[in-house]
């Protein structure tokens, strides 16, 4: 069986263009090596940039030699979930789609907390 979502469903990619995913994948896949737990696919604000630029996580800016072209309000991403979960106490989290978000958040964020900002 695959990777499960917060709902106990299949893991839903996340997004192709850009192309997210600790491994690269479009979904929010993680193992042990993914050390920032990047499984909460997020539909990225400019406050949330902004809140993660501040945080010193450079999210805008292109970086070519990552095949990167920086994000924009409106993209959906595999954040780290105890980045969301700083910005959810800032007031700044980005809605979550659920069914793309890995069953592995649950482990620091309540499903509760997480519907909360869909």
């Amino acid at each position: 069986m695959g990777a499960l979502n917060v709902l106990g469903t299949a893991l839903v990619p996340c997004s192709y263009d850009p192309l997210t995913g600790y491994f690269r994948d479009g979904c929010c896949h993680t193992d042990d090596q993914d050390h920032g737990t990047h499984v909460i696919c997020a539909r990225v604000t400019q406050e949330f940039l902004d809140f993660s630029l501040g945080k010193g996580n450079d999210l805008m800016t292109p970086r070519p030699e990552y095949r990167f072209a920086g994000l924009k309000p409106g993209d959906r991403w595999c954040l780290c979930a105890l980045r969301w979960q700083e910005a959810a106490a800032a007031g700044v989290a980005p809605t979550v789609v659920l069914e793309s978000t890995h069953a592995k958040a649950l482990e620091f964020i309540s499903l509760s907390q997480l519907r909360a900002v869909v």
